[in-house]
């Protein structure tokens, strides 16, 4: 599979070559991350009517909070980039934004 030379493309082209089978629904996290803690009520409302239920990560430790949610579809270049930039869109007014994804595989 070709993907873009970026961080997405190179963590696809990761997976790929590990063996993951990019024609079946994979689970994929993705990270939304803040300027300030906590999140305002509506910024998660908002993000639970677009893309169902979130986990929200309290900081801890020398690490930031950050809200999860979990979207399982095919994974492909274009799924991960769009729900990202989705979800930063949608986030931008809360200080939100969305960089970085992770499958468990």
């Amino acid at each position: 599979m070709n993907f873009p030379k970026d961080a997405d493309g190179d963590v696809l082209r990761r997976l790929d070559e590990s063996g993951l089978d990019f024609s079946r629904p994979q689970s994929v996290d993705f990270n939304v991350d803040f300027l300030s803690w906590p999140p305002s009520p509506e910024a998660l409302e908002k993000l639970e009517a677009s893309f169902g239920p979130i986990e929200i990560y309290e900081p801890e430790d020398n690490y930031a909070g950050y809200v999860l949610l979990t979207i399982t579809e095919p994974l492909s270049y274009d799924f991960v980039v769009g729900i990202q930039d989705n979800v930063s869109k949608l986030m931008s007014e809360f200080g939100g934004v969305c960089e970085s994804w992770g499958v468990l595989h």
